[in-house]
């Protein structure tokens, strides 16, 4: 019992006791397949935020620890990821000059103050408010961010000087610096962004041709970014390009990060704070998202509260240990689930990894071109862009789409928080509007059976003097007042009708204002002469109403279904009917 109650903060209690030999080895195998793939991302994830390229390095130690003891997922793999990064980038571009001591400063902030939210959120069991964040505006800005990404990259591709926090400024600013291209640094920028395209779509298949497994093929195929750093680091080297003007990754210094508390300027955090938020809810969802896509292939579960539990510590880690905002990337999760890791180990023993590269590799990583960095970059974000999801949503849901298209736009016209911001609160904006009108439709009786269906959809059995109404909503205050206006238009224009039903089996929820907007509707059809009646209600629902005077003042009765209130009432009329003729 006492290791189930520690288990719901400590997750590795749950699978720890089953650790065997065998275990460790797959472990270990996906964490150097992972490390192998995640020094480069490292590096260049650091130079897209802005960052020095130790810092990357320095968010994939502790952080990878931290989340192996306290996350939930087996093959989730946190660490630097790109739409974080360009939101790190955004959120400090206002604070400090790119790549100065405040900036890191920053930056460990900006990485406390997420784990701080995400942890507070896990305490508070939060996790339902990532669903405010829709699919659609989600996928949209992760399609603008990539935009983004990818344009910002392409200055070093070309060796000029770039920058701009929107599509518009980035295109601005390279515009006015064609003239200073460095031919060498587009031939290793280029060359690098060609070799990459060409193993990530053909190099899979070549392999498989030659005899290899499906298997192994694509673990090669996606480690070719650890390749096109070592031919263009050794080419480098060898020629001197930095002499002829390739930008260079330079100096990295050897050894582990200084861990301690990151700046404690209160006016930086409170500066900080939105952007956190946003970084927060972000990085969880995609984390979420892609923990639960893999967990399901294993028929393995996931707990959400304690994922943003595990997440926020891991990013406080990041602050304390001279990294940047994390959460859990796609591609390498992937790799690392394919690879064969089977618990949170694996993220321990690639921090190992990255620690060993960071102490022993970062003489030879000085020589690196950031046009390699760029490339890689540009590769790995190009699976983001997804605008053949514009055209699905479009298709089924305008109202979505717009969003989603409003996402986009302003993403790229004014930058990633108020592109994320203007989704969200469209999204929101949409469901009121949509939930404030629900769908209901007058229902009548399926000739011979126990169903209802819309009179304008089928062939039904109805009854002049009963009106069934069926509600496809929970009624809640901004809907409440368009109930009451459809029930009374109805009762307005059938003069014949006794009884009016409200078939209540899709409503979730009444609330405070709903209630009284029943109430109304009970004494309006009461001075009409008409009689309501409820059916179908749902147990939690009628607990509630079973609390206040609603029961005793309404006028008809409450039927445990539309049948029994379509039966029950035509008896009463049969009865009537009978009583009057005698």
């Amino acid at each position: 019992m006492k290791v189930n109650r520690f288990s719901r903060y400590f997750p590795i209690l749950d699978w720890l006791q089953d650790y065997t030999t065998e275990t460790f080895v797959r472990d270990a195998l996906a964490a150097v397949i992972v490390t192998l793939m995640l020094v480069p991302q490292a590096l260049a994830y650091a130079m897209l935020a802005g960052l020095p390229a130790e810092v990357g390095l320095y968010a994939s130690m502790i952080p990878l620890v931290v989340y192996a003891l306290f996350g939930t997922s087996a093959t989730l793999a946190v660490g630097p990821v790109a739409v974080a990064s360009l939101m790190t980038a955004s959120a400090l571009g206002g604070v400090a000059e790119v790549g100065s001591p405040e900036y890191v400063g920053a930056a460990l902030v900006l990485a406390a103050l997420s784990g701080l939210v995400l942890f507070g959120m896990g305490l508070l069991r939060l996790g339902f408010l990532a669903n405010f964040l829709s699919h659609p505006v989600i996928s949209g800005f992760v399609t603008a961010s990539g935009i983004l990404i990818a344009t910002s990259q392409v200055g070093k591709i070309l060796g000029i000087e770039s920058g701009g926090s929107n599509l518009l400024e980035m295109g601005h600013d390279m515009w006015q610096t064609l003239g200073a291209i460095n031919p060498l640094t587009l031939v290793v920028g280029l060359g690098a962004l060609i070799y990459l395209y060409l193993c990530r779509n053909y190099l899979k298949n070549l392999l498989m041709k030659l005899g290899l497994s499906e298997r192994l093929s694509d673990l090669i195929t996606k480690a070719a970014p650890v390749s096109s750093v070592i031919i263009t680091t050794v080419a480098a080297w060898f020629f001197n390009l930095s002499a002829h003007g390739v930008a260079l990754v330079g100096k990295v210094p050897s050894g582990l990060p200084s861990v301690g508390l990151p700046p404690l300027d209160p006016s930086l955090w409170a500066t900080l704070v939105p952007a956190a938020v946003l970084i927060s809810l972000v990085g969880f969802v995609e984390s979420v998202s892609v923990a639960q896509t893999l967990a399901a292939k294993r028929r393995q579960r996931i707990n959400p509260n304690s994922e943003l539990i595990a997440l926020g510590l891991a990013n406080v880690g990041a602050g304390i240990g001279g990294g940047a905002p994390v959460s859990g990337g796609f591609s390498r999760s992937v790799v690392n689930f394919e690879a064969g890791a089977r618990t949170p180990v694996a993220g321990a023993l690639t921090a190992i990894g990255i620690t060993f590269a960071t102490l022993t590799l970062t003489g030879f990583l000085a020589f690196l071109p950031k046009a390699t960095l760029a490339a890689i970059i540009i590769i790995a974000v190009g699976t983001l862009i997804d605008f053949a999801a514009v055209r699905r949503t479009l298709a089924y849901s305008r109202a979505d789409a717009t969003a989603m298209i409003a996402t986009i736009v302003l993403t790229l016209a004014h930058g990633v928080e108020l592109g994320i911001l203007v989704g969200v609160a469209a999204s929101l904006g949409l469901h009121l509007y949509r939930t404030s009108q629900p769908h209901s439709a007058v229902v009548g009786r399926i000739p011979g059976t126990e169903h209802f269906r819309n009179i304008n959809r089928f062939d039904v059995e109805t009854d002049d003097k009963i009106t069934i109404l069926r509600v496809d909503e929970s009624l809640y205050f901004a809907n409440a007042r368009y109930l009451e206006d459809t029930v009374l238009e109805l009762s307005s224009e059938n003069t014949s009708v006794q009884d009016f039903v409200l078939a209540c089996q899709a409503v979730n929820e009444i609330d405070a204002s709903a209630l009284e907007s029943l109430e109304a509707i009970n004494r309006r059809l009461q001075e009409a002469g008409i009689r309501l009646h409820l059916a179908e209600v749902k147990g939690p629902v009628m607990d509630r109403l079973r609390t206040t005077p609603f029961c005793q003042e309404l006028t008809g009765e409450i039927f445990l279904s539309t049948y029994e209130a379509w039966t029950t009432l035509r008896q009463q009329k049969s009865a009537v009917g009978a009583m009057s003729s005698a």
